[in-house]
């Protein structure tokens, strides 16, 4: 009898440690990681300097990485605990850093290098909703630079599809809020560190100039996904 006491011992404390090593082999597999850039960080120039790129990406967007798998590792401690108070205290750490993690990686797709083709104007699908909500690409253009603009702060600039009215709409969401009322298609950071270094605290120019390298390719695939 103590021999088989012994061995389901045994085994138990082999399923637990199993269970153990599956959950930290899960946590980790989950663990967020900074994307690779579709390009290099001076593709954009002269548009967006491989400086602004290179911060930007390395340091900002990391940061952002970095912060969000800290706050759902203290979630995952608060939720086994069940401390209901910490897991609520925790929310305002995930929403800004899964919103930076959200927001710069569809960022770095709606852009690209116009030698692979940054820039060129949208066609079929895409421009005709565009044309037939805003009159024209440059109606949309005009409008969502000034609503960009106008962004109090800190925030992004979107172009978005409304699923209930099947309509493309511009919004805005403060610090790194997620766009989540509409299906995000084309985002433009609009806090300064995307455009500081070279533009200064002029956002205008930087808006400007920001539409010589989106990557319209991109939206339309994002806007191809959904509008059916």
């Amino acid at each position: 009898m103590l021999v088989q006491a012994s061995r389901v011992s045994a085994l138990r404390a082999v399923k637990t440690s199993f269970r153990a090593f599956s959950v930290g082999a899960v946590a980790a597999r989950n663990k967020h990681t900074l994307p690779d850039l579709p390009y290099d960080y001076n593709a954009l120039e002269p548009f967006i300097s491989a400086e602004i790129m290179q911060l930007h990406h390395s340091k900002h967007h990391q940061a952002y990485v970095t912060g969000l798998n800290t706050a759902e590792e203290k979630l995952h401690d608060a939720e086994a605990k069940g401390d209901v108070a910490a897991q609520i205290s925790l929310q305002p750490m995930l929403k800004f850093n899964g919103g930076g993690h959200i927001n710069h990686s569809i960022f770095w797709k709606n852009l690209a290098p116009q030698k692979l083709g940054g820039g060129e104007p949208p066609k079929g699908a895409l421009l005709n909703a565009l044309n037939s909500r805003f009159g024209s690409l440059e109606e949309f253009i005009k409008t969502f630079n000034a609503t960009a603009a106008g962004v109090q702060g800190s925030g992004w600039g979107w172009l978005g599809y409304n699923r209930a009215s099947n309509q493309l709409e511009i919004a805005t969401t403060a610090n790194q809020d997620p766009l989540t009322q509409l299906v995000p298609l084309l985002g433009v950071d609009v806090w300064e560190h995307a455009y500081y270094l070279q533009y200064k605290n002029v956002r205008p120019d930087y808006l400007k100039a920001v539409w010589k390298v989106v990557n319209w390719k991109d939206v339309a695939e994002r806007y191809a996904a959904v509008a059916k």
